[in-house]
């Protein structure tokens, strides 16, 4: 295709700034920022935040503030003028990672960058966000170097999104004037396939439940006690699997399950390449693969406080815990979604044993407005950016809570989310990576957005 004048300019200094945008995600990767003090120490995440402030400083950005937030962490505020008059773009990242999931299961060392035989940069963080820093960082470098910046940029870097504690949300009820723009572009998210350019029209809510159950109070023997005294392990296990139906269907009394999606088709095949699905294992759930995903509730159960294989005795367990998240589509309020799951899972449970439940994160599902002048310009940005390739309209099944506040606050704002994660990405599982290539094309993208989104 014939590309513009505009998109050759900024695309060559993109290519040339990239070995520098490697040097800084290294930088940024080797951070152990898991927001969890309980996993990591939180001088991780202070120091990956001061990095991030130092990086907007040196880039001539105004007002760089590292706000404390009500979760206890810190996201990182930054303001850089445009020229008078010109529309205000917020742009989103966050600085906060999964936890490596057990080191020993990483190819490469998780926090340490490394460019593999397939030429991807292999980290955790390097697509789930902190990539999507390091995309905002180029795109605003390469309009610097090539005409100047076209809008005022507000730039915000989240310091606990990963663990939807809610801490910028809250902090921005209470400042509802720090994030105030006319478009937000969240790079959090990203393409439907490497190559195929996208933008995410909705989300899906969240809330996150520790339950615990008890029966005992000790262990006992399994011989001596086993097939009278009430196992709590089994009594979760029973709860847990009241969860789904036999086909894999997601089932919570209560919440329906039955929504369709209308738009990108997502082939079955293609999801079982990207999900790496075992050869001869069957996928869960009923409709189509975009319906499950994008449309309907799932729970997953996250993780189960019980003896591991190794070193366990045999006993009849007193008490057992899980972690268990709940994702809910546009239209269901993630609180009732949450409380619904609560009530489930106090039924489910067997034998009248004692359960408990708490509440540890929660997020609202988001659909944004599509047919608004940014996507427009989004569309015409991605489209030069990828050698003609239209941009495709899709959903993600995660969770972006923060989406769903800068919505209420700034109902007039346009919200867009784009960014790095294609499936490729393994994004919260072991070996994450990110493409050069896409951060490549979407800084690109990203650069010819704020061009053309500030002509109108």
């Amino acid at each position: 295709m014939t590309h513009s004048a505009d998109h050759a300019a900024v695309a060559e200094t993109v290519a040339a700034l990239l070995p520098r945008a490697r040097e800084e995600l290294t930088e940024l990767v080797r951070f152990r920022s898991v927001a969890d003090p309980a996993q990591f120490p939180r001088s991780e995440c202070e120091a990956a935040a001061r990095w991030v402030a130092d990086a907007l400083r040196a880039e001539g950005f105004q007002d760089v503030a590292l706000l404390e937030t009500p979760d206890g962490t810190e996201s990182v505020y930054g303001l850089l003028p445009g020229p008078e008059g010109a529309p205000t773009v917020l742009l989103y990242a966050h600085y906060d990672v999964q936890p490596p999931l057990g080191e020993e299961g990483w190819e490469t060392p998780p926090f340490e960058l490394t460019e593999r035989e397939d030429g991807r940069w292999y980290g955790r963080g390097a697509a789930d966000c902190k990539g999507g820093i390091v995309m905002h960082l180029l795109a605003l470098r390469a309009l610097k170097a090539n005409g100047g910046l076209p809008v005022t940029v507000k730039l915000i870097a989240e310091g606990s999104e990963e663990q939807g504690t809610g801490g910028l949300e809250r902090y921005a009820e209470e400042h509802p004037e720090l994030l105030a723009a006319d478009a937000i572009v969240i790079g959090d998210s990203g393409n439907f396939q490497a190559g195929q350019p996208t933008v995410t029209a909705t989300l899906r809510g969240m809330g996150m439940l520790r339950v615990q159950v008890d029966t005992l109070q000790g262990n006992l023997h399994s011989g001596q006690f086993g097939g009278a005294a009430p196992d709590a392990l089994a009594a979760l296990i029973r709860a847990l699997d009241s969860l789904r139906d036999e086909v894999g269907d997601t089932v919570v009394d209560g919440l329906a399950n039955d929504a369709s999606w209308e738009g990108l088709h997502y082939p079955e095949e293609q999801f079982r390449a990207d999900a790496r699905v075992l050869d001869g294992v069957e996928l869960t759930g009923s409709g189509s693969v975009a319906d499950r995903i994008w449309a309907r509730p799932s729970v997953t159960v996250m993780g189960i406080d019980c003896p591991p294989v190794v070193g366990a005795t045999p006993s009849v367990q007193s008490s057992a815990r899980a972690l268990v998240s709940l994702r809910v589509p546009p239209g269901v309020d993630a609180g009732e979604g949450v409380g619904l799951l609560a009530a489930h899972l106090e039924k489910h449970v067997p034998w009248g044993a004692r359960v408990s439940v708490e509440v540890v994160g929660q997020g609202q599902p988001f659909r944004a407005d599509t047919g608004s002048a940014a996507y427009t310009a989004m569309a015409s940005a991605m489209r030069d950016a990828y050698d003609g390739t239209e941009m495709a309209v899709a959903g993600l099944g995660g969770s972006i809570p923060l989406c769903g506040t800068l919505g209420r606050l700034y109902p007039d704002a346009e919200i867009l989310l784009a960014g790095l994660c294609e499936p490729q990405t393994q994004i919260h599982a072991v070996n994450e990576s990110v493409s050069p290539e896409e951060l490549r094309r979407m800084s690109v993208a990203e650069a010819l957005f704020l061009q053309r989104y500030a002509r109108g």
